[in-house]
């Protein structure tokens, strides 16, 4: 048997890829968070399907189901929330897979910075404006942050910044931030990234965060800073300049 790591996509059901759908077709047991992953999902699975929500689980329960299927002889697909790539905790999931000799393997789903930038009708990575991204969060309560990864020293760069699990701490954001990137730098704050719920906040740095606060916004949120979000007037990019030089086949 193998252990699927699929990425459920950022919250409408049908964002999932087709090879994430097929797989969770064909697997008799589901291990998902259910306070994440959109309910209507589910019904992918085979209809004798085991169904093990691990939101209250903590990692050894999590693995000690997959263990089981694997001894049970059961595919196991295992639905988290975006893209397993990034903020998915599933690297100690492989280390106890990996030492427990179960096998598994990686489909990747649709990432909730990707459904954002589609809300926004935004690329971005805009031409001569930025062509660089960051994906980060802040330190908190989690698992505190690796020397020369908090947003004062990113911030140093410009680059067009993407927060995860920061929109509680909006605040420490903006004061972190505005020292690199102007208070009149554009961001967004996107909420419930493609569902019917979904939330988008528009404004500068120094704005940001009152129009945050008023919404009522702390979770399941990305927050957006860069100058990519308002650029308007930029160079076409080469890739379909008609100067640009092409050989017929």
């Amino acid at each position: 048997m193998t252990v699927y790591f699929i990425g459920a996509g950022p919250g409408a059901a049908d964002l999932i890829t087709v090879r994430g759908a097929r797989t969770l077709a064909a697997c008799h047991v589901c291990l998902y968070a259910g306070s994440l992953v959109p309910r209507e999902l589910l019904a992918e699975c085979p209809p004798d399907a085991r169904l093990v929500d691990t939101a209250q689980l903590n990692l050894d329960e999590i693995t000690a189901e997959s263990v089981r299927a694997h001894e049970e002889g059961h595919d196991v697909a295992r639905l988290h929330s975006g893209d397993p790539s990034v903020f998915s905790a599933v690297a100690e999931q492989m280390r106890r897979l990996d030492a427990a000799g179960v096998p598994y393997e990686v489909v990747p789903g649709v990432p909730a910075f990707a459904a954002a930038a589609a809300s926004l009708k935004r690329e971005l990575t805009v031409p001569t404006v930025g062509q660089t991204v960051i994906l980060t969060r802040i330190a908190h309560r989690a698992t505190a942050m690796p020397e020369g990864e908090d947003l004062a020293t990113l911030g140093r760069s410009g680059a067009l910044m993407v927060l995860h699990l920061a929109a509680k701490y909006v605040d420490r954001v903006v004061e972190e931030l505005l020292p690199h990137y102007g208070a009149d730098c554009p961001v967004a704050v996107v909420a419930h990234a493609s569902r019917p719920e979904e939330l988008i906040l528009r404004g500068t740095l120094d704005e940001i965060a009152g129009k945050v606060k008023e919404a009522g916004v702390e979770r399941t949120a990305v927050i957006m800073v860069g100058r990519t979000l308002g650029a308007a007037e930029f160079r076409d990019s080469h890739l379909y300049s008609a100067e640009r030089e092409r050989h017929a086949c």
